[in-house]
């Protein structure tokens, strides 16, 4: 019988013979890679922390204990041993488990996560809640490298030099994140990883005194002045000098090992900072070594590696990565920026045509926003490549630091819209929403690959705060013949007929399409404007639909408050306009996960039911008059 068998429910792990525990890394490793390899799902990271993962399950007592995972992409092994093995058969499917934690699927999953450097606040915010309830639990954050490089965290680790109680904070110190680790942080880090020296010397030091007659008395002593011996031997000793314990290095994938520091870190009184290294991909050669591609992977082959679905045409990041980089040609004014994802942002091209050019400043977002803006006050045009739902970190920074002095800065947002299996911390569903309200803000929506470019090339020239937005996955290269050049907040007309006007924003023209074909067989017109521009909104494109128009619709794949069909509807009721609109979009809602197209169906961003609520509304409030 298979070792992972024997593991039904949580806490079920403590059962296990030392040599059952031995054999059970191997077998996790192995059921990961059948399932994720069908599912598709974050690979690389949980391999590497399978064994972590199990000394933190043999130390703590679940749900009554605390584990925040940073992110969350790595708790698949927490899930497993938790009861879920069974589940993973629908992993990141609609209705199936979350790839992330949830505290609605588990009593054990304490904190919903899925954005990174958050585990360290909401942690602290745990062990507080704790003292104050005078209730008695373990509190465990676990924290990679890469996620130690947002401000967040750092905020979180200032507030917890105060803490007078036990707060363990395990640094899974993998050397990654999406991409490869850069900055301060990371050197900070291989530093300590070169620091055995320092643990041999005290080891040696320890068991030679502890032979001689008193010796005992002056290992004490050396104890104390240990710090020293640290700040010598360890460059910076970040933690320690911000009156947090560190522990460590420590393989994370020597269980022994890993369980005797965690025992250790718990009879801490205060935070302490646990520093496990790991290795992505533990365990299966393409992804350890590759651990960026595996890092969030599609179905794929185990024997090869290799996906199951080949990219037959190029995505929208394709295209932006493509014309990013002609454009830098032309104009050396243009400068690239990331938030630790040059590979998922396409910025990769342009960081090996233009080093120089090319800033990637960690997982800050925040930061990277206001760096944009210094840049930009300074003569350049600096192009921030950022997912959509990781934009909104840095909103006050897009606020008041570029939009307030109408800055030279684009963001090119990837991932716009619904994005799938990565659910509810992932859609990018509220970017129009909220970049819409800030003054100066140009916001923009390319309906096909060409023109994404000709945005792109607008925005290179254009004189102040631009936002592009697109979706996730294959560029769509329909209505290749509609090429008009881009002005400034002026709409597209593609099909200009009577009855009904369908404006639609980016994705949507597509569905827009499929919707006008589906109401020509019923015997409606249809006229299709692409909108272009969500702010600010052609009104003049509007006038004109209310001349020869009964029912305006607009389609977005963005929450419907705040976002362009509540712009036409606050346009329309200023103009007192006859006529009905109707607005499609996301409700006042989260969206789980599931695939793009179930989820617009439940939303009903489809084509066959937007088609059939437009003409049952035509019907009753147009046929009747």
């Amino acid at each position: 019988m298979a070792v992972l068998d024997l593991i039904r429910k949580e806490n079920d792990i403590k059962k296990l013979s030392q040599q059952e525990l031995l054999q059970l890394p191997g077998e996790i490793r192995s059921f990961l890679l059948g399932h994720v390899s069908k599912t598709g799902g974050h690979l690389a990271s949980n391999l590497g922390a399978v064994e972590l993962t199990i000394a933190l399950h043999l130390i703590l007592d679940f749900p009554k204990d605390k584990l925040i995972w940073d992110v969350g992409h790595q708790s698949y092994t927490h899930k497993i041993l938790t009861g879920r093995k069974d589940e993973f058969v629908h992993l990141r499917q609609m209705g199936g488990i979350s790839g992330f934690p949830k505290r609605s699927e588990s009593e054990c999953d304490c904190f919903d996560t899925g954005h990174s450097s958050t585990s360290i606040s909401a942690g602290l915010g745990f062990a507080k809640a704790r003292d104050l309830l005078g209730e008695s639990y373990n509190v465990v954050s676990v924290i990679g490298d890469g996620a130690l490089t947002g401000g967040l965290a750092f905020e979180a680790l200032n507030n917890a030099s105060n803490l007078n109680t036990n707060f363990i904070i395990v640094l899974n110190d993998n050397r990654m994140s999406i991409s490869e680790n850069v900055g301060g942080i990371s050197r900070h880090l291989a530093s300590i990883r070169m620091s055995d020296a320092y643990q041999e010397f005290k080891s040696d030091v320890h068991n030679s005194l502890n032979r001689l007659p008193y010796g005992e008395r002056v290992a004490r002593r050396m104890t104390k002045a240990k710090s020293s011996v640290k700040q010598l031997l360890i460059p910076g000793m970040l933690f320690e000098n911000m009156g947090i314990t560190y522990l460590g290095p420590v393989s994370g994938h020597n269980l022994q090992d890993t369980l005797h520091i965690l025992r250790e870190a718990q009879k801490v009184n205060g935070a302490v900072v646990v520093h496990v290294q790991t290795d992505k991909g533990r365990g299966y050669p393409p992804a350890e070594l590759k651990p960026n591609r595996f890092h969030g992977i599609g179905p794929f082959d185990v024997e090869t590696g290799e996906p199951l679905q080949q990219k037959k045409k190029p995505d929208y990041t394709d295209v932006f990565s493509a014309v990013i980089c002609k454009i830098a040609e032309k104009n050396d004014r243009i400068v690239a920026l990331t938030a630790a994802m040059a590979d998922g942002t396409g910025l990769r091209r342009f960081r090996l045509k233009y080093p120089e050019r090319f800033f990637d400043v960690g997982i800050a977002e925040g930061h990277a926003v206001t760096f944009a803006a210094g840049m930009a006050a300074s003569g350049l045009h600096p192009v921030f490549a950022v997912y959509s739902s990781f934009l909104q970190r840095g909103f006050d920074e897009l606020v008041h630091d570029v939009c307030l002095q109408n800055l030279s800065v684009t963001f090119a947002i990837d991932r716009a819209g619904l994005v799938g299996a990565d659910g509810e911390t992932h859609q990018g569903i509220l970017d129009l929403s909220f970049l819409s309200i800030i003054p100066h803000m140009t916001v923009m929506a390319p309906k096909n690959k060409w023109e994404l470019a000709y945005m792109l090339w607008f925005c290179s020239r254009y004189e102040g705060s631009t936002a592009i937005r697109y979706p996730r996955g294959q560029a769509y290269d329909g209505l290749k013949e509609y090429r008009e050049p881009i002005i400034y907040g002026k709409s597209e007309w593609i099909f200009e007929e009577k009855q009904i006007a369908v404006f639609a924003v980016g994705t949507m023209v597509e569905t827009a399409l499929a919707v006008r074909d589906l109401l020509h067989g019923q015997g409606f017109s249809c006229s299709i404007i692409n909108a272009r521009f969500i702010k600010p909104i052609d009104r003049e494109a509007l006038r004109k639909a209310l001349r020869d128009h009964n029912v305006i619709v607009t389609m977005e794949e963005n929450v419907l408050h705040g976002g362009y069909g509540d712009a036409v509807g606050a346009f329309l009721s200023s103009e007192e306009a006859d006529v009905s609109l109707l607005r499609f979009g996301i409700e006042d809602q989260f969206v789980p996960h599931g695939t793009v197209p179930q989820l617009r169906e439940a939303a009903g961003l489809d084509a066959v039911h937007a088609a059939r609520r437009i003409a049952e509304v035509y019907k009753s409030e147009w046929e009747i008059r």
